[in-house]
């Protein structure tokens, strides 16, 4: 699913794109489908970036892709291998609550990107996260470990003193936090749960077809419900 909105991105032909931590690759493709981007999408486990690279195959197969080039690395995202101001933007989607010195990672996505250019960062918001840790201690060792709940003013402010502002931010996937309450209420590791394994499948569908419904219901919760922070700086 797709968290960070490119309509806030100001995306141009030549960009240079980074998606790190990119997971199973669902912004590096997005990136993929702008007009003459070079995108790299990278992540610490290899098995993921070789799901994005099945992924990538089925898109180009479809003539969905529009960029100049795709590549990708595995990588630490507190040791980036890339020379200052290398990128015109920077997702880092879901990947900053799983790092234990974050500090260090956020430096090192400053570092790479070009004065004037975009970082794009989501985190779990505080409070349907902290329902999560409240309702199972299982939640945080589970999906490869959150170490830690952000608040939206603390996470601005970590980041603005590394030399960026802030200037817009949002929330998504409200529908996905009664998801994640009720995995976390009957244990987040289990399979076997009729209502849990339901649930996910309405998610699954509502990700395949986007019908306007879920849509809509999505968009009017956001505010109250969603369950990811996201925000956008650009480089001073």
């Amino acid at each position: 699913m797709i968290t960070i909105d490119f309509n806030h991105l100001g995306i141009h032909p030549d960009d240079r794109i980074l998606d790190i931590g990119c997971g199973e690759g669902r912004h590096t493709i997005k990136a993929c489908q702008q007009k003459n981007t070079i995108c790299v999408g990278a992540d610490f486990e290899f098995k993921t970036l070789v799901a994005t690279q099945k992924k990538l195959n089925f898109h180009e197969a479809f003539n969905d892709l529009q960029c100049k080039s795709v590549d990708l690395f595995c990588m630490d995202v507190t040791r980036l291998p890339f020379k200052n101001s290398s990128f015109d933007l920077v997702i880092c989607s879901e990947v900053l609550e799983h790092i234990p010195d974050d500090a260090k990672a956020i430096s090192e996505l400053v570092r790479i990107l070009k004065p004037g250019k975009i970082l794009a960062v989501s985190v779990p918001r505080f409070w349907p996260e902290k329902i999560c840790w409240l309702l199972s201690d299982e939640y945080f060792n589970a999906n490869m470990g959150h170490v830690r709940i952000y608040k939206k003013k603390s996470l601005t402010h970590a980041i603005e003193s590394s030399g960026l502002k802030n200037y817009a931010c949002h929330y998504a996937h409200s529908i996905h936090s009664p998801f994640w309450w009720l995995k976390c209420f009957v244990g987040p590791n289990r399979t076997d749960s009729k209502l849990v394994n339901l649930y996910h499948s309405l998610l699954v569908w509502d990700l395949m077809k986007k019908p306007k419904f879920t849509t809509f219901i999505d968009k009017l919760l956001n505010p109250i419900l969603g369950k990811s922070l996201v925000l956008y700086f650009k480089k001073l």
